[in-house]
């Protein structure tokens, strides 16, 4: 297999094997295991949690230790946690365990992005969406066995040592990939540590690769606030478990299946008319959703929903990698993915106060609004390099 496949698969693979252990499964692991509600809570999200702090360091690491050897510690993560779950006693032990196995995708995420972006100037859009594609196909499908897998033996440790045997697979696949050449710090130059410091600094100081990276975070903000709220609104109005789940499958779907078409798309007309059109789309849909009542328009608006979801984060990824420097795609990629991950958790909590205090319509009409302000930023603060080629930086 080339590079690229490999790296596709072992993605698929890996989102596979971890949200199998995450959902249906660990919400009804920790509850009954005694955790209260708000704990449950904070153990669902304790590996989101771990890539906000993990994702920049892992990769920025990569520019300096090469690709292989950060994707290979993030796949040991993968493999190694899943055999642990059942010698958990109690929910703290639990929350601390869902720490660590968060560094699993916190570190093999920004690295593995990086390594795609690496391999491709020309076509970078449309590979980095086939890539996004295969994650969430995975991502989708674990949930799904996870489920069955509890169900048909009503055994939490059985359904994680499927999960840790399919978090081998990964590993496995990385050791496949041509090794990658460190950066080593050559004589008069500054030392690893420095180095270091100084690309995290460098793609910090970067504003269009901040202000890209926000755009993302924000579009996530709301698309997170749909995830987590549209079951208990359906619910409201009268819809039932199966017509909630295709709703959401619909978003699902159309999102994995468009993602490598608007990357592609990106390639030739450029990223920032992508990502703004689907920053716009996304924030048009969101108040649409709880003013609607019938499950025809709301399948309209989920399979839209989608669309402005998979234009907007192939196309960031890959203007995340046009604007790079040289040598610092691994640390822009950790900036990206920290502030990504600071959206998508920060959403649930941020919708479910304004539901809380304003009710459904309103609270989505607020975070509608500030993807439209994004949009505007975003168009006039970020530059958009020649589309399908990686700009020249010294």
């Amino acid at each position: 297999m080339t590079p690229f496949l490999t790296l596709v698969i072992a993605g698929l693979l890996s989102r596979f094997s971890y949200q199998m252990a995450r959902s249906p499964v660990l919400p009804r692991f920790a509850q009954d295991l005694g955790a209260t509600p708000e704990l449950i809570g904070l153990i669902v999200g304790a590996s989101t949690i771990t890539g906000v702090f993990i994702k920049l360091p892992a990769g920025a690491l990569s520019d300096l230790l090469g690709r292989k050897r950060m994707l290979l510690l993030g796949a040991l993560f993968f493999a190694g946690p899943p055999f642990l779950y059942p010698l958990v006693g109690g929910p703290i032990a639990l929350l601390l365990l869902r720490f660590l196995h968060g560094l699993a995708t916190a570190i093999f995420s920004p690295v593995a992005a990086a390594y795609v972006a690496d391999l491709f100037q020309q076509g970078r859009g449309e590979k980095l969406g086939w890539f996004a594609s295969a994650n969430d196909v995975g991502a989708t499908a674990g949930p799904l066995l996870g489920g069955l897998i509890l169900f048909y033996t009503a055994s939490y440790p059985t359904t994680y040592l499927v999960v840790g045997l399919l978090g081998l697979l990964p590993l496995l696949l990385v050791l496949r990939l041509p090794e990658g050449i460190p950066h080593s710090p050559a004589a008069g130059r500054p030392g690893r540590w420095e180095q270091f410091r100084r690309g995290v600094a460098e793609v910090l100081s970067n504003p269009a690769v901040v202000i890209a990276s926000i755009m993302e975070a924000t579009m996530y903000l709301g698309y997170a606030a749909f995830q987590g709220f549209f079951p208990p609104y359906a619910r409201g109005i009268g819809l039932n478990d199966a017509q909630i789940g295709v709703v959401m499958g619909v978003q699902l779907a159309t999102t994995m299946a468009a993602k490598p078409l608007t990357g592609r798309l990106s390639d030739q007309i450029g990223r920032k008319p992508l990502i703004f059109a689907g920053l716009v789309l996304v924030a048009v849909m969101l108040p649409l959703i709880p003013a609607t009542r019938a499950l025809g328009p709301l399948l309209v608006w989920s399979a839209l929903l989608g669309l402005g979801v998979a234009t907007v984060t192939p196309s960031t990824t890959a203007l995340i990698a046009d604007l790079a420097r040289r040598g610092r795609m691994g640390s822009a990629m950790g900036v990206f993915g920290t502030i990504w991950d600071t959206g998508e958790a920060s959403g649930p909590i941020v919708a479910g106060f304004l539901i809380g205090t304003l009710s459904y319509p309103p609270a989505f009409l607020i975070l509608s609004g500030i993807l439209a302000l994004s949009a505007l930023i975003f168009a006039v603060a970020v530059p958009d390099p020649q589309a399908g080629t990686a700009p020249t930086h010294p």
